[in-house]
This record gives C-alpha cells, structure tokens and sequence, in this order.
C-alpha cells in the first residue's frame, strides 16, 4: 500500500441489548391468516391464465393435448406450495428450492406474455378476426417467446456478470481522491443452485478491475454460511486497495445475520454493522459507512437494527461520506443525515420483466444512479447474482465500477 494510502476503523460499538420485535405475535399471526387467501388467489392467477391462454381461450386444441396440458398445469399448482414451503422454510431442502424456483420463473414469464397474448386476441376478436386458429397462433407464440426468453434469461442469470461503468462527481470529494474506484457486488444470493465455479470467475472478474474499494451491498446468500462456504468461499481472495466492506441485506435476517457477518470477517471484509471505515488517499479522506438492512429491527436479533447515526458516531462531519444500504428506500434517511453517496442493490432490476413495475411501487428507484435532496446520490446496483428463479429477462446482471470524481456540480 502507497504511503498516501491508508484505512482506519471507527464507527459505534456493537450494541448488547435485544431489539424489540416491531410486531406482536397475535398480529404477526393475523396478518399471515389475512395473506394467505390473496397469495392463493395471486398464484391461481399465476397458473390459471397461462393455462388459459395455451389450452382454452377458444383454441380447439384435441382433448388429449387439452388434457396433458390441464395436467402439467393442475400438478404445478398444486405442487408448488409445499416445493416452496420445503425449500425456503426451516427445513431449506436445496432441491425443492430448484424446482419451486424454477417453476415460479417459468410460470411468471407464461404470465406476462400470456396478459399481451389475450390482450391481442381481444383486439382480433374486436375486429372480427378472431377464431380457433387465431387462438392458435398466439397460444404457439406465447409458448415460442417464452421458451427463448427463458433460455435466455437462465444464460443470461448464470454468467459471469457485466461490468457496467459509472462516474460519481460528489461535491466533498477531496482531489486527492479523485478517480478513486469502487467496484460494488451485491446481490450474490449464494443458494440452493451450487455456483461455486461462478464465485471464483466474479472474484477473477473483480480483481481485474484493481479496485480501490469494494463493496458487498447485501443479500450475500440464502442459506447460513455453513451451507455455502464453497460458494462464499473465493470472497477471501478479492482485493482492493483501501478496503473491503460488506452490509447485511434482508435475506440475512432470513438465516443467520450475525453469521454472515463474523463469515465476511473472516474473509477479510469489513463488516459495516452499524459502524464506519475512514480510507484516505493522497491526503484527503473519504468516510465508508454502512448500516443494517432496515428489516434487522423487526428480525428481533440483538443489537440489529439500521442505525445511521451510530454508523457515524466519531467521523468527521466535514469528510464526505459513501453509505452502504441494502435498500434503495433508506435514501431518504441518508439524504436528510446529507450523505454525499449512498450504494445499494436489492431491486435485481426487476430480474425478470416486467416485475420492475411492482419492484417500483416498493421502492423509489429500480436501478442506476440518481439524485436525492441537495446534495446526495444513490447508485442502486441491478445484482451479481439471482435470487429464486434462475433467469434475468431484460435485467442484466452487473459488477459495477464506480468513479468517484471530485468537484461534482449540481448541473453534472
């Protein structure tokens, strides 16, 4: 490491005493028995349409092709709760995981083609053309565009990502700092597919970048860090000049938060739990701050809980500040405490089209960089990885490389 460059750890010490559960269990339990009717009526509609729209809907088809499709159909949707239930319950059973995921992919991509397919039939129909061989045609086309979109987005899913290259001017940022590079990983979602191999070509892939800093924005896996230290494993190998800094996402607090974070330890990360790094480089400094996701509190885990003010607790109010936050929507704290940069992930993209529409109504921006308030930016990172189904449907994976230049003015 160059003279001029060095890191110093600070930040507010772990806190001891237990977070209190955001909820009640009498009213955890009565939002779970008003939820189940609307995600039974939202997975019917799921396998219902689709089946509609390739077996019935007027298309004719001979029974025997109506009856095997019926059947496929009928055993998917009968079936995929208790794969999910298996697979991403307490039990975690790798295979059912597969197979749910799989299923859901496919059966979301049948969906939403499915909704344009019946909305030209009934442009057809309004116009007199319509029929049985009409029907016909658009159940075939649905199925064709399906079949290459999912063979595509599962390529797309198990590659190696992109690198995709952003320039940051910040306003704080000190010249000697400038041209600074921060490669973001996020969204790994190590799982129930073993991509260890996968790992250790993002890890190549990060280490040709020469990264001054590199961040893990969350979602680091699903499973503990016992089921995929293979996977996590080639973390140990990245490097970067100034640090490495990693943040829990919320699927953490689905498994073992704390885990991950004494695991990334391990690896020689720096676990940004509620706490800061201060990296310096040709005389100026630059604070890394990170905070727990902001589901942490309601995991009831000791001491988890997304704290800003302890992550800055002792850092120099006049240094500009880069913020780790697993989601997108902690913006709005991070542009009122006046963050210079805040990273995220946890949007995909949407990972599958068209559900960036539904991953917008959650949160204020889906992927990219953007500004917030006077002075802050956000860059929310579309993923490394996948989470569940293994597709990416006009959602590229990303390895992000992010310029930090100084002198940013609020026309750049």
């Amino acid at each position: 490491m160059a003279e001029s460059e060095s890191v110093r750890v600070a930040g507010a010490e772990r806190e001891d005493e237990r977070a209190e559960p955001a909820d009640d269990g009498g009213r955890r339990a009565r939002r779970r028995r008003l939820g189940l009717p609307v995600v039974l009526s939202v997975l019917g509609l799921l396998f219902a349409l689709p089946w509609a729209t390739l077996f019935a809907f007027g298309t004719g088809w001979p029974l025997p092709v109506f009856v095997a499709g019926t059947a496929v159909f009928g055993a998917g949707l009968v079936s995929f709760p208790f794969l999910m239930a298996a697979g991403h319950g307490r039990r975690r059973n790798d295979r059912a995981s597969r197979i749910a995921d799989t299923t859901l992919g496919v059966v979301w991509v049948l969906f939403s083609w499915s909704v344009l397919g019946g909305l030209v039939h009934l442009v057809l129909i309004g116009l007199g053309t319509g029929g049985a061989d009409r029907a016909r045609a658009i159940a075939l086309g649905v199925a064709a565009v399906a079949a290459v979109l999912l063979a595509w987005g599962h390529y797309e899913a198990m590659r190696v990502p992109r690198i995709r290259r952003v320039d940051v001017p910040l306003l704080r940022l000190g010249g000697g700092l400038d041209g600074t590079r921060v490669v973001v990983l996020a969204d790994t979602h190590y799982g129930p597919i073993d991509r260890a191999r996968w790992s250790a070509r993002v890890t190549e892939a990060v280490n040709a970048l020469d990264a001054d800093v590199v961040v893990h924005a969350g979602d680091i896996a699903d499973g503990t860090p016992a089921q995929r230290t293979a996977q996590s494993a080639p973390l140990g190998t990245v490097r970067a000049r100034l640090a490495k800094v990693y943040v829990t996402g919320n699927h953490e607090y689905f498994g073992e938060a704390q885990g991950w974070l004494d695991r990334m330890a391990e690896l020689g990360w720096e676990p940004l739990h509620n706490r800061h790094v201060v990296v310096e480089r040709g005389g100026d400094a630059l604070v890394l701050a990170g905070v727990d996701d902001v589901t942490a509190e309601s995991s009831g885990l000791a001491g988890h809980r997304a704290n800003l003010s302890g992550a800055l607790e002792g850092a120099d109010p006049e240094r500009p500040v880069l913020l780790v936050a697993h989601q997108p929507k902690y913006v709005g704290q991070a542009a009122a405490a006046g963050i210079d940069l805040m990273v995220s992930g946890h949007t995909h993209g949407g990972q599958i089209w068209p559900f960036h529409y539904l991953v917008r109504i959650d949160q204020p921006v889906v992927q990219g960089l953007s500004r917030h308030g006077t002075r802050t930016r956000l860059y929310t990172s579309r993923g490394t990885g996948f989470w569940g189904p293994p597709f990416r449907v006009f959602a590229p994976s990303e390895i992000t490389v992010l310029t930090l230049r100084a002198g940013g003015t609020d026309a750049s």
